[in-house]
């Protein structure tokens, strides 16, 4: 596994019965590969995770496999649950199945101090071989996964790898490298700060938005790489208004809703979650305007047309 590059956390598409709609799946996953991501992440946040069941969460990670497998692109299995034996459960099998590594989480609902919380980590890490990623989102899972704990991780668990940093707080960055060096690759998860996060020393991006815009998300993750300072802002700065839609509650449905009207998916989401409408529909709606008005110079292909995966 090499955690480097543009790596999508990708949508689950939903029938109109709310069931997984492989196909979509199959092709979607496909297309982003085709547009130069190098890897899938699958069942984390914007995937839905929390709304799916086991057996969901083992066919979306057969779907995806198939269709890495042109590409010889990993697939990443993002693990979270309720409880620890159910995600332990679900690492050894993504294991199994083939994946080429695990986005750990902590627990969905419980979130608690440092030695229940790393006893949890611990235990999905021992559970299987494959290279982890270590999730830290406590905007989002209110458990906070310091430097100096990040660092205990690292010294102790040897197929640690990395670490999903979406703190927002680019200084994280910084901080993880001044007392780890490069032990960890740090992987940017807010989509809103990749330009920065890359100058202080991230070299992967687990993106977002990338879902509608593969091509141009691996156009400014490469600009910002390698310096290009000039040409990734004014990619930056045509993308950053789509970008922020990665940063609020409704992200999940705001970027399902992009990828319903650039044709690359539904904008289908499980309850809790509900569709947009009235302001925040409008306010969307306006941003996307603008943004496919003035579109750079790299574009994403076509999508295909859906055929039978």
């Amino acid at each position: 596994m090499k955690w480097t590059g543009v790596i999508p956390a990708v949508t689950t598409p939903f029938e109109p019965s709310l069931a997984v709609d492989h196909n979509l799946l199959f092709q979607h996953t496909s297309w982003m590969l085709e547009n130069g991501c190098t890897g899938l992440v699958m069942l984390g946040s914007l995937g839905e995770g929390a709304t799916l069941e086991h057996d969901e969460k083992v066919a979306i990670l057969k779907t995806a496999l198939r269709a890495s497998e042109k590409t010889g692109t990993p697939v990443v299995a993002g693990i979270s649950s309720l409880s620890t034996a159910a995600a332990v459960r679900l690492a050894k099998e993504a294991e199994d199945l083939g994946c080429a590594g695990l986005m750990v989480l902590p627990p969905y609902v419980y979130s608690t101090d440092w030695r229940e919380m790393k006893a949890h980590i611990a235990a999905i890490i021992r559970a299987t071989k494959l290279s982890c990623m270590l999730y830290n989102n406590p905007v989002a899972y209110k458990t906070d996964y310091i430097p100096e704990q990040v660092k205990e991780l690292a010294q102790e668990f040897p197929n640690l790898h990395a670490i999903k940093e979406s703190s927002a707080d680019v200084r994280r960055v910084t901080a993880i490298r001044a007392i780890i060096d490069d032990r960890l690759t740090i992987c940017t998860g807010v989509d809103d700060a990749i330009v920065e996060a890359v100058a202080a020393g991230s070299s992967a991006w687990i993106a977002g938005l990338v879902n509608a815009f593969p091509a141009e998300s691996v156009a400014l993750y490469e600009l910002a790489m390698a310096g290009k300072h000039q040409e990734a802002f004014e990619l930056y700065r045509w993308f950053l208004p789509l970008l922020r839609l990665d940063t609020v509650p409704k992200f999940v449905q705001l970027i399902k809703w992009v990828q319903e009207q650039t044709g690359t998916g539904t904008a289908r989401v499980r309850p809790p979650r509900l569709e947009l409408v009235g302001a925040e529909l409008e306010e969307v709606k306006a941003v996307l305007a603008t943004a496919m008005a003035n579109r750079p110079a790299v574009k994403s292909t076509p999508f295909p047309v859906l055929q039978q995966a």
